[in-house]
């Protein structure tokens, strides 16, 4: 028998064993600890680069690119370092991707299948370090989306229970975090606000000058000269936020925002807070009243430089559609007119109105406001309409009040039956602690509203008493309309008119005043 030769030998020697390029990828939802010297991050690489070690037969390299997330959620693709490990997958730098459990990689089923799916078009394999699975068998892939989906429930039921957390500390008045205001500063011992006595002074400030302005706008301007900006603050890691010049949109929010009251507003019912007030609450209500007036029409009155009374008002009978200003210019003269927005979008035949010139359309509105005043028949004609329109209002609110009622009777009763089985056993007994706790929200919830309904009735009432005031109101409408300035007027007819219709093939006018309007004229009079 010949021995074997070198190139015998060399023909028989296993192949070299191919380099695996692995990338670690990982992820922490939040901020908090990543600054300490070992953090989450690095417990995550610490253990994949001791499995990637453990594979060293296998040829498994670990890439020097570190691909850490931190501060991250896991229901979102949008994250910098996920990004960058996907891009280097495409351009054929990774042979395997390597994470500690798989909801670092995602929480969301969708978003997981889509990572997967870029892998596998790469031919790039996924490792996870403390569960194992191999993707390349429909077992795999299997087991692989089943963790996925107690990922994906884990993430959606911390989100849920967040969020009743925060309800029920918004309920109770408690400060729940988010971007300080100007006016309060943070309690170092705890999550309340204390009130800055320097800030609580420009705050005050701020709610004066807008009174006096009535523009958002003008308001920011001055704030602006006057070098107020909004809230600065230091955040934890060190850097100083805020402190930006005031806009429209950041003086809007400032403006209605309801802690200044020293209440708490939760999903559009407001709640007693526990930290002290700034604002006096009749400013307050006068600020959001002005606010809801320009928001409505007085804005577009202030922007309206043609002196368009019935802007946002005028609507075309036959078609129901708003009817718009425009105009048209011939040498020095300029002619106004409102146009019916349908005829203008579905062309002029389909409409029977179609124009109307606006200087005659806007003094038979304001002849008609003048005539209040004075004609008997017209006053009892606006009296009963205002009168319709409360009484509709007030039997609405009455029903919801009496249905509110009936929900808390329910809730009452339903709450003395459980406390009256109690002790239970004991999975009965968790299900019943469960549901009582639940009735104690939906109680809260009931009672708050029942407090809006109230003070909802309570302004129905006050309206309801302004018929005997409209004749005096308006009484001084016709000798001051003609000091008042364009802006002034249009304010006006905003504040008493809710709608002007137009019939263009009746030629005729309608008129509906508008609820509250004469007492809120009456109350502007006064002041």
């Amino acid at each position: 028998m010949k021995p074997r030769t070198a190139r015998n030998r060399a023909q028989t020697s296993p192949p070299a064993t191919k380099s695996v390029r692995c990338a670690i990828y990982t992820r922490k939802s939040t901020e908090e600890g990543l600054d300490q010297a070992f953090n989450s991050l690095d417990a995550q690489r610490e253990a994949a680069e001791a499995y990637i070690t453990s594979q060293k037969h296998e040829g498994w390299i670990c890439i020097p690119d570190r691909y850490d997330d931190g501060g991250y959620s896991g229901g979102s693709m949008d994250r910098p370092a996920l990004r960058r490990l996907l891009a280097d997958v495409e351009a054929g730098r990774v042979d395997a991707v390597v994470v500690y459990k798989v909801d670092r990689l995602s929480r969301s089923l969708l978003d997981f299948s889509r990572i997967i799916g870029t892998l596998d078009e790469h031919r790039v394999s996924f490792v996870s370090v403390t569960q194992q699975f191999n993707t390349t068998t429909s077992m795999g892939r299997l087991t692989l989306n089943i963790l996925l989906s107690f990922a994906q429930f884990e993430r959606e039921t911390i989100a849920e229970r967040t969020r009743d957390k925060m309800s029920a500390a918004r309920r109770k008045g408690k400060w729940i975090g988010g971007s300080p205001l100007l006016g309060y500063d943070l309690d170092p011992n705890g999550g309340r606000l204390l009130v800055n006595e320097a800030e609580a002074v420009q705050v005050r400030g701020v709610f004066d000058l807008y009174l006096e302005t009535e523009s958002l706008l003008d308001t920011a301007r001055e704030l602006n000269r006057r070098g107020w900006t909004a809230k600065r603050w230091v955040t934890r890691a060190g850097p100083e936020r805020g402190g930006k010049p005031f806009t429209r949109g950041t003086l809007f929010s400032l403006l209605t925002n309801a802690t200044y009251t020293g209440q708490v507003d939760f999903r559009g019912t407001v709640y007693p807070g526990e930290h002290a007030a700034i604002v006096d609450a009749a400013v307050w209500d006068r600020v959001q009243r002005l606010l809801r007036r320009n928001g409505r029409a007085g804005g577009q009155a202030a922007r309206n430089k043609h002196g368009a009374l019935l802007s946002g008002l005028l609507r075309c009978g036959p078609c129901d559609s708003a009817m718009t200003h425009t105009y048209s210019q011939k040498g020095e003269r300029r002619y106004r007119y409102y146009v019916c927005s349908h005829a203008r979008q579905h062309g002029w035949e389909t409409c029977p109105t179609k124009s109307i010139p606006a200087g005659e359309i806007e003094r038979f509105v304001v002849d008609r406001i003048r005539a209040i005043g004075t004609d008997p028949a017209l006053q009892a004609e606006v009296v009963t309409q205002v009168r319709g329109k409360t009484e509709e209002q007030a039997r609405q609110l009455a029903s919801e009040r009496r249905q509110v009622e009936r929900e808390l009777r329910g809730y009452a009763d339903e709450t003395t039956r459980l406390v009256g089985q109690l002790p239970l056993p004991s999975g009965r007994q968790t299900a019943a602690t469960a549901r009582l706790v639940e009735l104690q929200d939906l109680t809260a919830d009931a009672e708050a509203r029942l407090a809006e309904i109230a003070r909802q009735e309570a302004t129905v009432a006050a309206d309801r008493g302004t018929n005997d005031e409209l004749v005096a109101a308006l009484s001084r409408f016709d000798p001051v309309w003609e000091t008042l300035s364009p802006r002034e007027q249009a304010r006006i007819v905003h504040l008493l008119v809710e709608q002007v219709a137009y019939d263009g093939a009746k030629g005729t006018v309608a008129v509906t005043f508008r609820p509250g309007g004469i007492r809120a004229l009456t109350e502007e009079g006064a002041a």
